[in-house]
């Protein structure tokens, strides 16, 4: 019988797979597998957690982001309220102050008018005294003044008594 080359090349590969066998290297290796297979699956895990709770932050930071922008629009009309009372208040205020002060400068027309007319009389009564008087000294003699003067004195006794 004559062994050829592949004679032994089959022998080497049949000593190699028993050494294998005999080694446990299939099971080394199915391990191995099995152990990378869980490490996969233990991320995915992860993953998958790390995935929901993201997407629970993301609900989470939307509907804080809901309620902010709810909260900023009623600051928002509450200001525009306060701004439109706060008008209402200064045109208010602006009316009576301006009522105010015509009321007070026809007051003080008045006044002015009231002063003018009593020096108008004052003036016309001081003048009707000195016209009276030079009327009174150009046609009265002695007799007559005293006359108008003992009229005079007893018209004061009278209202004194």
């Amino acid at each position: 019988m004559a062994f050829d080359a592949t004679f032994f090349a089959f022998v080497g590969l049949v000593l190699f797979l028993a050494l294998i066998v005999y080694l446990k290297v299939p099971g080394m290796m199915a391990k191995s597998l099995d152990a990378r297979a869980d490490k996969i699956g233990n991320e995915l895990a992860e993953a998958k957690r790390l995935r929901e709770e993201a997407q629970h932050l993301l609900a989470e930071y939307q509907r804080k982001r809901k309620d902010a922008e709810a909260e900023a629009a009623s600051i928002v009309a509450a200001a525009e309220r306060e701004a439109e009372m706060l008008t209402a208040e200064a045109k208010q205020k602006t009316e009576e102050y301006v009522t105010r002060r015509t009321a007070l400068s026809e007051q003080k027309i008045k006044q002015a008018e009231a002063d003018a007319i009593n020096a108008v009389r004052s003036a016309a009564v001081d003048l009707a005294i000195a016209a009276a008087e030079s009327v009174i000294v150009a046609k009265s003699d002695a007799e007559t003044g005293k006359a108008l003067f003992d009229k005079a004195i007893g018209e004061v006794k009278s209202r004194l008594n």
